[in-house]
């Protein structure tokens, strides 16, 4: 008994542990995006100042080759107040929950975001118009949500990526040709960097291969299967919900 005990106690503290950390990556994440939403806003404010120079001059214009270093810049530009109005909501909601898990993964699907939904743009745009806006970005995160837990093998990110796609699934239509005075292929090429980003940047240790510790071999029992963990009963480990009693333990609530 006082065995079991022990080994409830430290699967306890680790558990503490592990939702001490998603705690702390969801403050970080939180307050990157209250930044990055507040730097969006000060572009802008700076854009309407001097009549919306800087959309006009470093906005994408498909085929032209000096436009091509604005795919970056076009994300975090736009033409107007309600441009801006319309990208923020979408933009911190699903920045967050892009982050809440890395920010440093996060970075990197942002660049990867602005560089497929400007490509888009760039390379299979037609006409004179340039293009900038973070809707690209927005669609861009919403595909990571959406996909990221199949990927990376995670129930909690599978789940909320269900909701997601529910509730927000009627985005995808100015993805497609057809509504007037939207940038569908920004809108395809942020869907097409968010579903490459949850690939690239997936969890490749994976979820079951980590010790509790973060030691990859503590998993492992001497047969090299999976070891039960302390604290919970021996069958477990084998049991058909072994991934959801993972999930819960990671949360803390169990």
């Amino acid at each position: 008994m006082s065995g079991l005990g022990i080994g409830r106690r430290q699967a306890n503290a680790n558990a503490n542990v592990n939702a001490g950390q998603i705690l702390a990556e969801a403050r970080k994440a939180l307050f990157v995006m209250v930044g990055f939403v507040a730097l969006v806003w000060a572009v802008q404010l700076a854009n309407w100042s001097g009549d919306y120079a800087l959309s006009r001059h470093h906005g994408i214009l498909p085929g032209d080759i000096g436009t091509l270093p604005d795919v970056f810049a076009a994300s975090l530009l736009h033409w107007n107040w309600a441009h801006i109005e319309s990208n923020s909501g979408p933009l911190f909601v699903f920045g967050f929950l892009a982050a809440y898990r890395g920010v440093a993964r996060f970075l990197g699907l942002s660049v990867l975001v602005m560089v497929t939904s400007g490509l888009a743009e760039w390379v299979f745009g037609d006409g004179g118009t340039r293009t900038v806006g973070a809707s690209g970005l927005v669609y861009g995160f919403f595909a990571y949500v959406v996909v990221r837990g199949l990927f990376d093998r995670h129930l909690i990110d599978t789940l909320i990526g269900v909701v997601m796609a529910a509730s927000y699934a009627y985005i995808l239509t100015t993805a497609v040709p057809g509504t007037p005075g939207i940038s569908w292929l920004c809108h395809l090429g942020g869907l097409v960097g968010g579903v490459a980003g949850a690939w690239l940047f997936r969890d490749r240790n994976g979820a079951r291969g980590r010790g509790r510790d973060g030691d990859g071999d503590r998993d492992r029992d001497g047969n090299g299967k999976p070891a039960p963990r302390p604290g919970l009963p021996a069958r477990t480990a084998d049991h058909p919900r072994a991934a959801l009693h993972k999930e819960l333990d990671d949360l803390g609530l169990l």
